[in-house]
């Protein structure tokens, strides 16, 4: 018997179609709660969400997710709004265990709390895409994001047209994926 849970796993995809209605203030909210309870290493929580709403700046920070030769992303123009993660610099015990054992933690804690947002946006019945592909500067200088500041990933978020395939899952089967006890 499926959980709710595992019913939002199999059904959460990437969105790449948007219908142009605006996002509710109050589904926002719980996105950004989601992310804010995400967790992380030595809880120190090394991220800044960025919600871009605003029609303009969305356009302009979507643009930087494509170019010319490089279209694959020009689906973020239809999002209404564009979230945005951004990598700060974590606490001192994490930065230390990170040099101490070679591990980029704040890349994975974004990893979460991007899991965090685009699970719960699924549970609202939003589509989301999170994309990494983009001009990192140009996001930066739209935003007013400080140079020391790296922009880990983009996500796009809205509501997918009706009648939105759901794509069968193409994955390794966990006999490929998973083992028990050893490698």
């Amino acid at each position: 018997m499926s959980t709710p849970f595992a019913d939002l796993i199999r059904t959460r995809q990437s969105v790449r179609e948007y219908q142009p209605q605006p996002v509710a203030d109050d589904d926002l909210q719980r996105l950004i709660e989601a992310v804010r309870l995400a967790p992380s290493a030595s809880n120190s929580q090394p991220w800044r969400l960025i919600i871009v709403n605003d029609p303009e700046l969305k356009d302009r920070v979507a643009g930087a997710a494509y170019s010319p030769l490089i279209t694959f992303n020009r689906f973020a123009l239809q999002a209404p709004v564009i979230a945005v993660l951004t990598i700060e610099r974590p606490g001192l015990v994490t930065q230390i265990g990170a040099r101490l054992k070679n591990r980029e933690f704040p890349l994975i804690d974004i990893g979460i709390a991007a899991t965090h947002f685009c699970l719960q946006a699924a549970e609202l019945g939003l589509g989301t895409c999170m994309i990494g592909w983009f001009d990192e500067d140009e996001v930066k200088r739209v935003l007013s994001i400080p140079a020391r500041t790296r922009v880990g990933l983009l996500i796009s978020l809205g509501y997918a047209p009706e009648g939105y395939p759901l794509r069968r899952k193409i994955r390794k089967t966990t006999a490929e994926m998973s083992r028990f006890n050893t490698y």
